[in-house]
């Protein structure tokens, strides 16, 4: 993260809290439309991805491939 953008969200966050200060002060004596600052505002949400899913015979290769690989190590090991 910037350092910039740090400055940024402190700047915003030290607004935020300096406004409910004079809230709290004035006890609701003056009206103030609160909106969030740019930086807290939520992402754009992402489209949801479809899930993947591997064929039984897929995860078959996989798994024999993991074993072949532990085999591999164990025997490695032993050699030592």
């Amino acid at each position: 993260m910037a350092i910039d953008s740090i400055l940024a969200q402190i700047d915003a966050e030290i607004a935020c809290l300096a406004q409910a200060r004079s809230l709290l002060a004035n006890l609701g004596t003056v009206t103030v439309k609160v909106t969030e600052p740019e930086a807290k505002k939520a992402p754009a949400k992402a489209k949801k991805r479809k899930k993947r899913v591997l064929s039984p015979e897929a995860r078959k290769r996989i798994a024999d491939a993991q074993l072949k690989r532990w085999a591999a190590q164990k025997a490695k090991t032993k050699s030592k």
